[in-house]
């Protein structure tokens, strides 16, 4: 049985909700980027890179209060994997739209709107059990959804890989949409990542 080390400061709590906020809100615009004309993807690149911005912020005062803290609510190793883990989920959503707007893509491949669908989902699904973090035993199924959900992702994007890798398309677009691919299957991975941690995190505080 581990012994509690609370009380403890809340702000770990409310950071990790703000992050799961930041995350599910770049979902959002992901969302948007991949269904909307070109004439609205510079701006809806920069909004992703505000949120991109909002949650290295979070990610940073994380940090700062974990090396401010003498008493922490998990792990402090665990606190930090999970911070970085979330940083990660939006600096590769962000990366995959600077990819579409940097390389002028024009028409993105068909099965990346299933791609995001997937990451729109898991980034609910990890904001809610970021509100929840301080019950962590009460997360069993967040993460059994998210590996579900990473499960099917890894088989849109081999789907992805086959259609582009097919020879109907010229071989330079063929290695800028994979870039683009490639950092929504990062994401994808990342959010498996997360529950990993929060899993870790469980097992830590039965």
């Amino acid at each position: 049985m581990r012994l509690s080390r609370r009380p403890t400061s809340p702000r770990f709590f409310e950071l990790f909700a703000d992050i799961g906020n930041n995350i599910a809100a770049s979902a959002e615009v992901l969302r948007e980027f991949v269904r909307s004309p070109d004439e609205r993807r510079a701006e809806l690149a920069e909004r992703m890179h505000e949120l991109e911005h909002t949650g290295d912020k979070a990610t940073h005062e994380i940090i700062e209060l974990l090396d401010r803290s003498f008493v922490t609510p998990f792990d402090r190793q665990d606190i930090y994997r999970l911070a970085t883990r979330l940083d990660d989920v939006v600096d590769d959503m962000d990366a995959a739209v600077d990819l579409t707007v940097v390389y002028r893509v024009d028409v993105l491949p068909e099965g990346v709107d299933h791609q995001v669908e997937l990451l729109s989902r898991a980034a609910q699904l990890t904001a809610g059990a970021m509100k929840r973090l301080a019950d962590p035993h009460g997360l069993t199924d967040y993460w059994v959804e998210i590996n579900s959900l990473e499960d099917e992702a890894d088989k849109v994007y081999r789907q992805l890989l086959s259609r582009l890798f097919d020879g109907r398309t010229e071989a330079l677009e063929v290695i800028k949409l994979k870039e683009v691919v490639d950092q929504l299957e990062a994401a994808a991975d990342a959010f498996e990542h997360i529950a990993d941690v929060v899993r870790t995190i469980a097992v830590k505080e039965s």
